[in-house]
């Protein structure tokens, strides 16, 4: 069984548009909170995955996910449920961890994500100064939760 440990944070300022940016689209085949079914295609590789997620215990869950031929993905993202997410990914290294930042576009766009993966959730790691409020906890932010109720919907 394959586990996810992932810590989630808001981002500030704009150092992280360093990076060069990869396009993702992603649905929703199931949004239960015990699990969900997600479907992404990896727009610049010409890649597409499918990802089974079990519920979230603290900053942990079982994930498993296969790639998947990129006209299945395709097709797999028009039976999903909600609006699809559209976001460009950054991958950024700092002090031995990469931090995925993910910039929002459609409904979406002005909501700015970065998390980092890590073996344990009491793992220590220091923030870059780009790094913001933590929001692993809090369930609007994730990505199931964006493809239902968007950003940009939102009383912030």
């Amino acid at each position: 069984m394959a586990l996810e440990i992932e810590r989630k944070f808001l981002v500030t300022g704009n150092y992280w548009q360093v990076a060069a940016g990869v396009q993702f689209s992603q649905g929703y085949l199931n949004r239960d909170k015990n699990r969900t079914v997600r479907v992404r295609v990896r727009v610049a590789d010409n890649q597409g995955f499918l990802t089974i997620k079990g519920a979230t215990s603290g900053a942990t869950r079982t994930e498993f996910e296969y790639e998947i031929p990129v006209s299945d993905a395709e097709s797999l993202l028009q039976m999903c449920e909600g609006p699809i997410i559209q976001k460009l990914r950054r991958n950024i290294n700092y002090k031995g961890f990469k931090w995925e930042v993910d910039e929002f576009q459609g409904d979406n766009l002005g909501l700015v994500v970065a998390e980092i993966e890590l073996s344990d959730e009491n793992q220590p790691f220091e923030k870059p100064s780009w790094i913001g409020k933590e929001v692993t906890y809090d369930a609007r932010y994730f990505n199931s939760n964006l493809a239902q109720h968007p950003f940009n919907t939102w009383d912030v």
